[in-house]
């Protein structure tokens, strides 16, 4: 009789009821033939069973282990929680980092919303400053408003202390860096959410911070601080030479190269070809997410017999690569300045030098903490090219201004070096277009100087509300000094650069501009209010703080007031031998709206 299928399957079913653990399913049914094949069977697949499962049973165990070990050591681990088997953040070395994420996953769970989740960033370097602590973070680190991170100092053997935030920036190329009050002697330094250990911070006077490789004679442009080199001079170049590593404490794991040029806070070598290997690859790595936890760093080393190597966080930077069959650059004129809190004044010098052919603005933002993000968002990025730099280091203009000068040399003909309240101006018939191609075909011109007028208070007390161009009419008769605009192509390789002047190549010269072609209103010493900020310090790496009791007759300094930040009774009358409204005339013809008479700032 034939079975069916169903029945069929029935009685293999009926038949495992009794079979042995031993003898297993189906090992007494059949005929001694068809069970022994089947014995041949089951021993051939055992291996292959025993394998997959033994496979099986690992991958599960790491499981369990990855989710429920507890690592000692500062490493931050899930753990389950016995009442609710939820996962809990928990932390081995001593910080504050559980209880914030405690309170804030209790906030959100009774409501408090989204914003009382704080994300982690990881600190790659911490630097000490006089008056704070400077953390930079990794890239691509979450970073949230300032008033919602907490800074955490760590002694040995001691609790913790913890102080909020002074300042968080982010910016669209990475850079993010959080400001913390100066840490107290001997302490390491960390962040709240942060799964980062605590960091001893380097000292900003001693330190190798930041890093150029340029391609077009494979060198390496680095910025050091401690050497103490002499301004506007060269230094003796074989007494140092140029120190590449992952870790630079392990002298047979890194390579050393020659340096070229020494000057200031400037040093060229040259670049490995191990390192120009290295740097494309990690190019290549960080286009495609990847990035590395160990960077390559780049030190000074001074030889002799106090051998000594400075502390770096200087991870070389590759500049634009050069392409030398160009022959027009993208911009005819760019501007590189560098300020701290300006933000109010910003948007006007902006949209003037726009307006009088200004094409690309580079602005080194050294520690601002007014409002210059929310400013720079106002400008039409179609209409403004603008780039902000986070430059936060004391007492280092000029070694902005040589970092400016090459990340601008690729994509800029001729670069201005002026501050944000120096403003270009043409008295006559040319403009800064005519005057530029006047020079552009005349390649052994590499800078045209330009005279700078002061201007005073005017008799104002108040700050002007249409800006300084129309609010400040009266000046110095003589001009104080000059300013300078460059061909970035004829720099000398050594970057030396003093009070906006650099030193050029061998064979090229300089010319000064004619005060009745171009010249600048520089309005330096304006309102009380606004002038009382250049007693808070000053950029300029050899040029004295207002309140330091040296060299208080230099022109630097505004004459006869001091190095206290005192108002003079007659501050608002100072400074005004001539009435000069030319500059306000061309403005209120220029950008005065005719149907409301405001201006665009």
């Amino acid at each position: 009789m034939v079975m069916s299928a169903k029945e069929r399957k029935l009685s293999r079913l009926g038949s495992c009821k009794g079979a042995t653990v031993a003898g297993g399913c189906g090992g007494g049914g059949g005929s001694p033939a068809a069970r022994g094949h089947r014995s041949a069977a089951a021993s051939a697949a055992g291996p292959q069973r025993r394998l997959f499962a033994a496979l099986f049973a690992f991958l599960c165990a790491g499981v369990v282990v990855i989710g429920g070990v507890h690592v000692i050591g500062g490493v931050d681990v899930l753990v389950p929680d016995a009442a609710s088997f939820r996962p809990v953040l928990r932390t081995a070395w001593p910080s504050g980092t559980l209880n914030a994420i405690s309170s804030d996953a209790g906030a959100q769970q009774a409501g408090g919303g989204a914003d009382t989740v704080l994300p982690s960033v990881q600190i790659r370097h911490a630097v000490g400053f006089p008056d704070r602590v400077l953390l930079i973070l990794k890239d691509g680190s979450s970073l949230p408003a300032p008033e919602r991170f907490e800074c955490l100092y760590s002694p040995a053997n001691s609790s913790e202390l913890r102080y909020r935030a002074l300042l968080a920036v982010s910016l669209p190329d990475g850079s993010r860096l959080v400001h913390c009050p100066a840490e107290p002697s001997g302490m390491d330094i960390s962040l709240s959410l942060s799964l980062s250990p605590p960091v001893a911070p380097l000292q900003w006077d001693r330190l190798v911070y930041t890093a150029l490789v340029d391609t077009r004679d494979n060198s390496t442009v680095v910025f050091a601080k401690g050497m103490n080199l002499r301004p506007g001079r060269l230094g003796v170049a074989s007494r140092y030479q140029c120190v590449f590593g992952r870790d630079l404490s392990k002298p047979k794991h890194v390579l050393t190269s020659p340096v070229i040029s020494a000057a200031q806070e400037i040093f060229r070598c040259v670049t490995p070809a191990r390192i120009r290997r290295y740097l494309r690859m990690s190019t290549d790595a960080n286009s495609n997410g990847d990035t590395d936890d160990k960077p390559m760093l780049v030190s000074i080393r001074t030889k002799g017999q106090r051998d000594s190597t400075l502390p770096s966080i200087a991870e070389p930077e590759p500049l634009p690569r050069y392409n030398r069959h160009r022959r027009q650059k993208a911009h005819s004129m760019c501007v590189c300045t560098m300020l701290r809190n300006q933000a109010r004044f910003l948007r006007e010098w902006i949209i003037y030098h726009s307006h009088i052919g200004v094409e690309r603005w580079f602005i080194y933002d050294n520690n601002s903490d007014d409002d210059i993000e929310q400013v720079l968002n106002t400008m039409d990025p179609s209409r403004y090219n603008i780039t902000r730099h986070l430059w936060p280091w004391m007492k280092s203009q000029e070694a902005g201004f040589a970092h400016c000068a090459l990340r601008a040399r690729e994509s800029c003909e001729w670069v201005g070096f002026i501050d944000i309240d120096e403003f270009l101006h043409f008295p006559g018939n040319q403009t800064l277009a005519d005057i530029l191609q006047n020079y552009s075909n005349r390649p052994r011109i590499g800078e045209l100087r330009t005279a700078c007028h002061s201007f005073g208070p005017s008799g104002r007390t108040k700050i002007p509300k249409k800006g300084v161009t129309t609010g400040y009419t009266c000046r110095l008769a003589a001009p104080e000094r000059h300013k300078s605009i460059v061909r970035p192509d004829a720099l000398n390789p050594s970057l030396i650069n003093v009070v906006h002047h650099f030193h050029l190549k061998e064979g090229v010269r300089y010319v000064n501009i004619g005060q009745g072609v171009m010249l600048i209103n520089h309005y330096k010493y304006q309102v009380w209010e606004v002038f009382k900020d250049k007693f808070s310090g000053r950029v300029a790496t050899y040029v004295a703080d207002w309140q330091d009791e040296e060299n208080v007759g230099s022109r630097d300094r505004a004459p006869g007031l001091g190095t206290k930040p005192v108002e003079p009774e007659d501050w608002p009358r100072r400074f005004c031998e001539v009435y000069d409204t030319g500059l306000k005339d061309f403005v209120h013809k220029a950008f005065t709206d005719p149907d409301t008479g405001s201006l665009p700032w």
